[in-house]
């Protein structure tokens, strides 16, 4: 059973508000989902274990996503005949 919904109101700068609608454009959520959505990931410790895990990940196969990135950047770095640098 979903708990009911409690309205409020925030005050925000207009650049802020304009980055926060675009954000959850981008990931296809309404604003006031995308800001619920922040508010639970901060206040239940989700947003940190994602970091954790994500800084976990580039310590232990940095190197390995170092060298991949390098690879598929390759095609792009190298000149080109008939291409100007």
């Amino acid at each position: 059973m979903a708990s009911a919904k409690k309205q409020t109101q925030v005050r925000l700068d207009e650049n802020a508000l304009e980055a926060g609608k675009a954000a959850a454009r981008a990931r296809g959520l309404d604003f006031n989902k995308y800001v619920e959505r922040l508010i639970i990931e901060d206040t239940t410790g989700a947003r940190a274990a994602g970091m954790a895990a994500a800084q976990r990940l580039i310590h232990e196969h940095g190197a390995f996503l170092d060298d991949l990135e390098q690879e598929l950047d390759a095609p792009y770095t190298t000149s080109q005949p008939g291409v100007a640098a």
